[in-house]
């Protein structure tokens, strides 16, 4: 299942635009010097990151039929040294009108470490970006930083991190925030329905945590998510310091938004659709200290911009909805588990917490109610909620099992019975934001341990893993790019590093090596091996995203290309060009519209999809935290792997 997310009111940067305009056309050619092309019609995509030694490795070449028909190609190290060549490989497809025809350049027997480019000769000329060959951990560890060092630009709160983007402590009403019934809206969830928002005479400390996107909203549905999949991605790197740094920050305030008290579980902080009289985060962007600052009173349109309301996710006590109860509950197993082998006390606490949530919830869920996930639900609509439980039962019995707790078998059972209703049902998806089965699967399996319960064995969730990997297989058998998600739908890219993760996830449980190709090729694909031959990780590669939907990035960062960067940031990538018909704009937003070193994105654009970096387009280069933190489970997970 896709995330739909609503047009946000974000905005973004030209950081570094400048530069890459001096230092690389559309093709990786250094203006001033090398071999010019002799048509702009042919073009190289690599995944400009590099590729691990050892690993099957592929570039495309895209142009008309007959330059590519007698083309080869060399591969030059960085000294302009012919290392290899070889023939194009057979046409994979049909681009666009200006590419007709996608061929491959195997580079697979390349594995001495270095840095390198594409040499077209013969009946096509053209030099790519720069990429490099080198072990897992030397490519992958700096994106792990780097994904970090978003993170910590997102910081909400008081505890603020030097750094590029570094901004004031923000939203510091927020530890003293009133609590408000849930709000009413419109079915598309454009409108707040309610004249006023009607508060329960409750109020909550839910200040810190991460800005969700490009806005400053904070979601349990998504933080939670992103806390999981960083404290899965340390049991790969746990000497990280910065890592364990952020992933105990984002828990720190998943902790504060469940009241064990009162056994309240609370959804939200801030709102992002209004009306007349309800401003919201969505109706102007600034810096996020700003808000602070305001002079407003209760009945005041900005009153909700300054003292952000909070939803809760269910009355207290009250049943709470499956997919948040099971996946915080999952969140404090993991930090349970995290703490079992130095603090057992604490993690005694954290599995305590767990399970109380776990018990709370809905697992009497009306299918025709809507899962609780954000205020609007359009901005993150969600079907799937038995993987959640699946995950949030695993984890549970994975950090009993450390701590001698004699209800591990309660929660295997519980999470295999879950895994059963999902494997049953007609919302199995792959791993992104809204399902998390694939995490669920892999420890489940571990908790198993070779037994069987409720019909389920590690068979059964091994062969779940391989039908998710399987649906990218199909889909990039049809792609001239070998895409393994769609193109215009929302979400490609971090769909994209999805299957990279479970890949790897698959490999690392079973031994079988076989999605190992296809896992590489789908990063390739979204660190540049694309049609539009762009990275969709802020500073990865020659070319970037340089004008993010990003409201800090684009109020600090640097229009010159001398300033700083949203680095680590993951986009969205390309969507369907229907969507793209109207950008967002502000008076107070800095334009940045950042083309390709030469050329329009438009000349890239095909198969329905389309990809522009704009400030206005939170369609295509919008960054969030559940796309940081999948391709940062992605790159973990790759960075302890050979490349087989």
């Amino acid at each position: 299942m896709n995330s739909l997310r609503n047009p946000r009111l974000l905005v973004g940067t030209a950081a570094g635009l400048g530069i890459l305009l001096l230092a690389v056309n559309l093709h990786g050619l250094p203006f001033g010097g090398g071999t010019t092309p002799s048509s702009t019609e042919v073009a190289i995509r690599v995944d400009q990151v590099g590729y691990v030694r050892g690993e099957a490795k592929q570039a495309y070449v895209m142009g008309p039929s007959a330059a590519l028909a007698g083309a080869r190609f060399q591969v030059v190290d960085a000294k302009d040294k012919v290392v290899t060549a070889g023939r194009l490989g057979a046409v994979t497809g049909r681009w666009n009108a200006k590419y007709p025809s996608v061929r491959t350049a195997d580079l697979s027997a390349l594995n001495t470490p270095g840095t390198y480019r594409i040499v077209l000769t013969g009946t096509a000329a053209g030099r790519s970006p720069a990429f490099r060959i080198a072990d897992a951990d030397e490519l992958m560890t700096p994106l792990v930083r780097d994904n970090v060092r978003f993170l910590q630009a997102q910081r909400d709160g008081a505890d603020m991190l030097p750094g590029a983007l570094q901004h004031g402590p923000s939203h510091l009403a927020d530890e003293d925030a009133t609590v408000y019934a849930e709000p009413e809206y419109d079915e598309e969830g454009n409108e707040l329905l309610d004249e006023r928002l009607a508060p329960t005479g409750d109020r909550v400390d839910v200040s810190g945590g991460w800005f969700d996107a490009g806005d400053f909203l904070k979601f349990t549905a998504t933080t939670s998510y992103s806390v999981a999949e960083l404290l899965l991605a340390q049991r790969d790197l746990p000497d990280m310091e910065e890592l364990s740094a952020e992933s105990s920050h984002g828990l720190d305030w998943i902790d504060k938004m469940w009241d064990g008290d009162s056994e309240t579980l609370y959804a939200q902080v801030g709102i992002g659709a209004g009306n007349d009289a309800v401003r919201t985060d969505h109706d102007v962007w600034r810096l996020p200290e700003a808000d602070d600052r305001l002079d407003v009173s209760p009945g005041d349109p900005d009153y909700t911009i300054k003292h952000r309301p909070v939803f809760r996710a269910a009355d207290p006590g009250e049943a709470i909805s499956p997919n948040l109860a099971g996946r915080v509950a999952a969140v404090f197993a993991l930090a349970a588990q995290r703490a079992a082998g130095t603090d057992p006390e604490e993690a005694q606490g954290w599995l305590d917490k767990a399970a109380a949530v776990y018990d709370l919830a809905d697992t009497a869920h009306d299918p025709d109610k809507p899962l609780v996930t954000a205020f609007p639900g359009a901005f993150y609509p969600e079907d799937s909620w038995q993987d959640d439980m699946e995950f949030g039962g695993a984890e549970l019995a994975l950090a009993a099992r450390e701590l001698g707790d004699d209800r591990e078998s309660d929660w295997a059972d519980a999470a295999a019975g879950w895994a059963r209703a999902y494997l049953d049902s007609d919302v199995k998806g792959t791993l992104n934001v809204a399902d998390v089965s694939a995490l669920a699967h892999v420890d489940l399996a571990t908790v198993l341990d070779g037994t069987r319960t409720n019909g389920i064995g590690s068979e059964e969730l091994h062969e779940d893993l391989r039908r998710q990997l399987d649906d990218g297989v199909a889909r990039a058998g049809h792609d001239p790019f070998g895409a393994g998600a769609v193109y215009d739908d929302f979400d490609a890219v971090p769909h994209t590093f999805g299957l990279v993760a479970t890949a790897r996830l698959y490999s690392n449980a079973t031994g079988d090596t076989h999605y190992a190709a296809f896992a590489g090729r789908q990063r390739g694909w979204a660190l540049g091996a694309n049609p539009w031959g762009t990275s969709f990780v802020i500073g990865a590669g020659e070319v970037y995203p340089h004008c993010p939907e990003h409201q800090l990035a684009n109020l600090r960062g640097s229009h010159d290309g001398k300033g700083a960067i949203l680095r680590g940031a993951v986009v969205n990538g390309p969507n369907a060009a229907k969507k793209l018909e109207e950008l967002n704009g502000f008076p107070t937003m800095k334009k940045c519209t950042a083309a390709p070193p030469t050329g329009a994105w438009t000349d890239f654009d095909g198969k329905g999809a389309r990809y522009v970096d704009d400030v206005g387009a939170w369609q295509t280069v919008e960054p969030a935290l559940d796309f940081t933190t999948t391709a940062l489970l992605a790159f973990a997970l790759t960075a302890q792997g050979d490349g087989q």
